[in-house]
């Protein structure tokens, strides 16, 4: 007996496989990525290339776990780059010489100066209604500059072993820098999913008026997440420090856009209000695998750059699409 579908069946059928993919899209294009590339390099899948590989993304990835909670609230942070290694260079300057401090309070250094960059951020967005946009591209050329002034330019080395355990350590067969990024994406998965100040994070981006009558308060709300934001891109400048051994005024460079790009290819709707951070983290490891996969296979460095752009594009595209049809 053959059953015939109505069209709306088969419209309902389409909408909700539209929907999962819309949903899951970007898990199947990792996993597509990962099989592809295991069978493109016989090294892919090698403990010691998987370890590297999950080293390398946890800078962006605690960086693009602050950025998923300003671009959730309808905002960006161009400036972590250079807050990253004003960071750095303060939890350098504390280990370094022939009386280093305890690099427990290096690390709180960073993350302290971290975080008065992003308070700054904060309110001047929050409070003074400068954009985004502005307030932290003035941001990154002053923390840039800072950075410049208090190394003088250069690099400060000789870091004590203790601090460069930080980013060079392990605890058992994993990197101190994954178990990092893992304690904070946990955090930030638990806040944004479970408490109050996750959903008043949602609805501030969601619709910014509907949350102030509802008696969120919204300029709070925008405020601590640039503070979140800067104070993870100290942490994160920390533990770059200690893997790199030096502390280094140019690090940095064109970090924020690599963190945007993992939260929007993570599918967080750049308009705010919609997205996840476990999606955050799934982006976070398909830019990390393709930088690895086309170093395995010799593509240069430039051509990579090109394909990282042509990514940003093409989920900047997609959410554009997304946000059209909701």
């Amino acid at each position: 007996m053959t059953v015939e579908l109505s069209p709306t069946s088969t419209d309902s059928r389409r909408a909700m496989a539209g929907r999962l993919l819309s949903r899951y899209g970007i898990l199947l294009a990792f996993i597509i990525l990962f099989v592809v590339l295991s069978f493109a390099h016989q090294n892919f899948l090698s403990t010691g290339n998987i370890t590297n590989v999950l080293r390398q993304v946890s800078i962006n990835g605690i960086l693009a776990v602050g950025m998923t909670f300003v671009i959730l609230t309808g905002g960006i942070d161009l400036s972590i780059g250079s807050v990253l290694a004003f960071a750095g260079i303060v939890a350098g300057m504390l280990v370094t010489g022939a009386d280093p401090s305890n690099p427990a309070l290096a690390l709180l250094a960073a993350v302290g100066v971290g975080a008065a960059f992003g308070a700054v951020n904060g309110v001047l967005i929050a409070r003074f209604k400068v954009t985004a946009f502005v307030a932290s591209l003035g941001m990154l050329s002053m923390a840039r500059g800072a950075t410049l002034l208090i190394s003088d330019g250069r690099p400060v080395p000789n870091l004590s072993a203790e601090f460069r355990w930080l980013g060079q350590g392990f605890v058992g067969p994993i990197p101190v820098p994954v178990i990092a990024f893992a304690i904070v994406f946990l955090l930030a998965w638990i806040v944004l999913r479970f408490t109050v100040y996750g959903r008043w994070i949602y609805a501030v981006g969601g619709n910014v008026r509907s949350a102030r009558t509802s008696g969120i308060p919204t300029r709070t709300v925008v405020f601590s997440a640039y503070l979140i934001m800067g104070a993870l891109a100290g942490f994160a400048g920390a533990i770059l420090t200690a893997r790199t051994t030096s502390a280094l005024p140019q690090a940095g460079l064109g970090y924020e856009l690599d963190a945007i790009a993992a939260v929007v290819i993570g599918g967080t709707s750049l308009v705010g209000g919609v997205g996840s951070v476990v999606f955050t983290l799934i982006g976070v490891l398909i830019i990390g695998v393709i930088g690895n996969g086309l170093d395995l296979m010799g593509v240069s460095s430039y051509y990579q750059q090109i394909v990282k752009g042509a990514i940003i594009v093409a989920a900047v595209l997609i959410d554009r699409s997304r946000n059209s049809q909701s």
